[in-house]
C-alpha cells in the first residue's frame, strides 16, 4: 500500500476559545488515530489549525471518526471537517 493512504487531514476554523485542540485531539484519541503533524494559528479572535493524522492503527472506520469531529465542530460552534490526504491534496493542487 502506498505511504500515506491511511493519513487524514483535519482543518478547523472558527472563534478562538479554550480547549479546541483538546477536544479535537480527544476525538482523534478515542479512535486510536495518532496525530502527526499540526499547525495552528489565531488571527485576532479567529483560530484556524490543520491536522494530519495516521488512522492505520484506528480503532474506528474514518466515517465515524468524520461524523464524530464534525459532531464536536457543531457542539463548540466551529467547522471542523476531515478529508483523506489524497482527496485533500487533489483538490488543493495548483
Amino acid at each position: 500500500m502506498p505511504s500515506g493512504t491511511n493519513r487524514i487531514i483535519v482543518t478547523v476554523i472558527g472563534r478562538d476559545q479554550v480547549g479546541i485542540i483538546a477536544a479535537v485531539s480527544s476525538v482523534l484519541a478515542e479512535a486510536q488515530a495518532n496525530i502527526v503533524d499540526i499547525s495552528q494559528t489565531t488571527l485576532q479572535e479567529f483560530f484556524a489549525m490543520i491536522m494530519m493524522a495516521d488512522l492505520e492503527q484506528a480503532t474506528q472506520p474514518f466515517a465515524e471518526i468524520k461524523q464524530r469531529l464534525n459532531a464536536k465542530g457543531d457542539e463548540m460552534g466551529l467547522r471542523i471537517d476531515a478529508q483523506h490526504e489524497a482527496v485533500f491534496n487533489y483538490m488543493h493542487r495548483v
